[in-house]
């Protein structure tokens, strides 16, 4: 359900409310975070989780709940990935049960997708359970990390191998947090609205194939649709399968590829950066196993590269790509598995793949 109030050009995307799990609203507009204490309600705490880069923000959001007579502390940890570990999380912990958090009170996490998937991650953990709401400052955290209940860190092993499904209460999408955001790492949260293009909803791609220097800026005359139109569709896969348990793996397209570079970059690479080559890959591969037209396979290419996103990567890195899919979280036992396009919007999944198709499609990206 998606419902535009006019007064304040909010959207409000509805999120669950089936499969047994308790529907929540992300808004997507300007000027939201007079919505904050209407979601926090009747909580006595409210612990604002932010990284370091925001502590301005985070201060700003604390000093907002405290006026408002919550009992607000900040709790600043890590800027990206550096905040995804166990570590931080058992300091997290800790602020929580200094500040006598009860399951009554309330986390919010504001940030990119690393702040948002650590603060739901202790949400899911302190008490076994407390509310917890979402307000992400970049593309990546609004259109991917902050919706759809995936929470978690990482370990020496991989990404996000520690983890919960635990659905915030409400996500704020202020598009107003955009305007700071650097060029490279507005660019890479793209990647993940071009993929939503070509699994679900290409009205995304004509967008940015109309503009796609607009597109690279929170400037352009598409930026509000574009988010927009990404979290629909997320919305609409995680709220029949909030578990991963079928539809929600097509939101993995492009990132068994895309784990595998990060983990070899130790996470140095930018999610949406990494995201791009995979998606390059798996059209290559459905395209060498006969799945996928030429045509729709080029397009990647093509909207990918416009907007200034990467499109190859090492091709003396192959062996070690394809050990760390094999012991990707998305494998079924020894079988490697990929989301592949039978067609444009049309998502189908590629199970145990010939080994020539796996090199094959890597000789199309590598550099």
């Amino acid at each position: 359900m998606t419902e535009h109030t006019a007064e304040h050009a909010v959207t409000r995307v509805q999120v669950g409310g089936t499969a047994g799990t308790d529907p929540y609203e992300v808004l997507v507009g300007r000027q939201l975070l007079g919505e904050l204490p209407g979601l926090v309600g009747r909580a006595k705490r409210v612990a604002v989780i932010h990284p370091e880069a925001l502590a301005e923000t985070g201060e700003a959001l604390r000093g907002d709940l405290a006026e408002q007579g919550y009992e607000a502390i900040a709790v600043q940890v890590p800027n990206a990935e550096e905040a995804k570990t166990a570590e931080v999380a058992a300091y997290c912990w800790k602020a929580l049960g200094q500040s006598g958090f009860t399951r009554t009170d309330v986390i919010v996490g504001v940030g990119g997708g690393a702040t948002t998937d650590l603060a739901g991650f202790v949400a899911a953990s302190w008490l076994r359970g407390v509310r917890w709401i979402a307000v992400p400052t970049t593309v990546l955290g609004m259109v991917d990390a902050a919706v759809g209940g995936k929470t978690g860190i990482n370990t020496a092993e991989g990404k996000n191998l520690v983890g919960a499904f635990y659905p915030p209460a409400g996500v704020l999408c202020d598009l107003a947090a955009l305007d700071s955001l650097g060029r490279h790492d507005y660019v890479s949260g793209l990647a993940e609205i071009i993929k939503a293009g070509f699994i679900a909803d290409p009205a995304i791609l004509d967008l940015v194939e109309s503009d796609p220097e607009g597109a690279r800026t929170p400037e352009g005359p598409h930026t509000a649709e574009l988010i927009e139109r990404s979290i629909r569709v997320k919305a609409e896969v995680v709220s029949s399968d909030l578990k991963e348990s079928g539809l929600r793996e097509i939101l993995n397209y492009g990132h068994t590829l895309a784990h595998a570079i990060e983990k070899n970059e130790r996470y140095k690479w930018r999610h949406g950066a990494a995201v791009s080559v995979g998606m390059v890959y798996a059209a290559e591969l459905g395209r060498v196993a006969g799945r996928l037209d030429d045509a729709t396979a080029d397009r990647h290419k093509a909207v990918l590269g416009s907007v200034g996103l990467p499109l190859t990567y090492r091709g003396d890195q192959w062996p070690k790509l394809l050990e760390t899919m094999r012991v990707d979280k998305k494998s079924r036992g020894d079988l490697l598995r990929f989301i592949v396009l039978d067609g444009l919007a049309r998502p189908s999944v590629l199970e145990g793949p010939d080994p020539a198709f796996l090199v094959a499609a890597y000789g199309e990206v590598s550099e």
